[in-house]
């Protein structure tokens, strides 16, 4: 199903050289949600809202010392 995006989300994309569903997982995990926001010049609301409008999800893990956890990515 294609994404119809906007052009401020095109000028973005622009910008960064790369998809927005490539480029938002990987700069929330290094800067968090708030800094993103800050970097790709949105309000949180708007990131929150592109988000959810790309499939991109959050999901928080507890992890007890000694834990790991392994991110796998789907190839299809």
């Amino acid at each position: 199903m294609a994404i119809r995006k906007t052009k401020k989300m095109l000028d973005v994309e622009k910008r960064l050289r790369r998809p927005l569903e490539k480029a938002i997982p990987e700069l929330l995990n290094e800067e968090g949600f708030t800094e993103t926001a800050k970097s790709l010049k949105l309000s949180k609301a708007t990131l929150n809202y592109w988000m959810l409008k790309l499939g991109i999800e959050v999901r928080r893990v507890a992890l007890a010392p000694g834990e790991e956890i392994e991110i796998k990515r789907s190839t299809g």
